[in-house]
């Protein structure tokens, strides 16, 4: 998968200590994935979940949220949001 942007990532690790390694574990596992749909995602983080269009990842066991618009048949991944799970909770991101 091409993952766009890598630098949304690295922008949140700045701003939130923790978040550097599991934000870089996701996006490795990410750009070398070949994900063809959800189901082929949950093989790989089977608490990923689908709220049309976007897919949210748990990262650090639920400590942060990831969301992403997944376009299968191009093999890309468009970051939109990173954000806290109190952020995430908000809703604001919706």
């Amino acid at each position: 998968m091409r993952v766009i942007s890598r630098k949304t990532l690295k922008d949140f690790a700045r701003a939130h200590a923790g978040s550097e390694t599991p934000l870089d574990a996701w996006y490795r596992v990410a750009k070398s994935a070949k994900w063809a749909s959800i189901d082929d995602v949950r093989k790989t983080y089977p608490h990923a979940d689908f709220a049309s269009p976007y897919t949210i990842f748990n990262v650090k066991g639920n400590t942060y949220r990831l969301v992403v618009i997944i376009k299968y048949q191009y093999q890309l991944v468009l970051i939109k949001h990173v954000m806290t799970h109190a952020e995430y909770d908000k809703g604001k991101w919706k």
